[in-house]
């Protein structure tokens, strides 16, 4: 009897030892984990300093791109897309459509064109005009802007009230939103800065992509909800550009980026 009792103690402290040892390395297991996911999520709110591009460009994103208009002149689309400076290129392109309810930009034709020629993947946008009517500023919009195949969806680029109660800029940006996403079958990407969505847009307009430009701390953009592109910088230096131009992210992977493209 005593034979066996001194068994069952033997056998249980083996199994508390194991016991232990199974603790102690799952413990170890969440802690690399941990330790891995953090210094990730730390690397992302780094900043570089690359001289070819004159700016800091945050660390922990694959891919990279620009934003243009008429103010950035005629452009040498050839030389954005084959300027690399260390480990950075070009994979994207936004560009300015059109404004209000008539106007045009007079280099989005080109500028179109050239991107889809060297297969740039491009994006349109419209500036919006808190204090013109929606659906006129829609219709603007689809009759400038044939999207195709692997171009990015269209985007509304909203950063001023221009004496419009916001209530009444929110309705009249849903209308558009709304015309531009049954016209093209996609749902429509919102660009502005971190203030403006805070104050005059934020829950009703969240289940919308987010194109977001804040620029005030080299860590993340100041906002909560989930973002899809950054615009972290607007005097960045590019090749085949003689003006300062806008230098965005993408929050995702190359696979997340070819899933947003219109599919054929």
């Amino acid at each position: 009897m005593q034979s066996k009792k001194r068994k069952d103690v033997k056998r249980k402290r083996t199994k508390q030892v194991l016991y232990v040892i199974v603790l102690v390395l799952a413990a170890y297991f969440c802690y690399s984990i941990f330790d891995f996911w953090s210094n990730n999520e730390q690397d992302k709110f780094k900043f570089v300093h690359y001289d070819g591009f004159g700016i800091d460009v945050p660390v922990g994103y694959t891919l990279h791109g620009i934003d243009v208009s008429r103010h950035q002149g005629t452009i040498s689309w050839r030389a954005v897309r084959d300027m690399q400076v260390k480990d950075i290129k070009f994979d994207f392109a936004f560009m300015k459509a059109t404004e209000g309810v008539t106007m045009v930009d007079p280099s989005f034709k080109r500028n179109w064109k050239s991107c889809k020629t060297l297969h740039i993947p491009r994006g349109a946008y419209h500036y919006y005009l808190a204090n013109r009517s929606g659906a006129d500023q829609a219709l603007n919009f689809i009759k400038t802007v044939k999207l195709e195949p692997g171009d990015l969806p269209p985007v509304v680029d909203i950063e001023q009230l221009r004496g419009t109660k916001p209530a009444m800029m929110r309705a009249e940006l849903k209308l558009f939103l709304n015309m531009i996403e049954t016209h093209y079958n996609v749902r429509p990407i919102l660009y502005t800065y971190v203030d403006f969505y805070k104050r005059n847009l934020g829950e009703e307009f969240d289940n919308y992509p987010l194109w977001i430009a804040h620029y005030l701390q080299k860590e993340r953009p100041r906002i909560k909800r989930e973002w899809l592109f950054w615009q972290f910088n607007e005097g960045g230096r590019v090749n085949g550009i003689l003006h300062n131009t806008d230098f965005n992210v993408f929050n995702g992977d190359s696979a997340a980026f070819q899933e947003l493209l219109i599919q054929p």
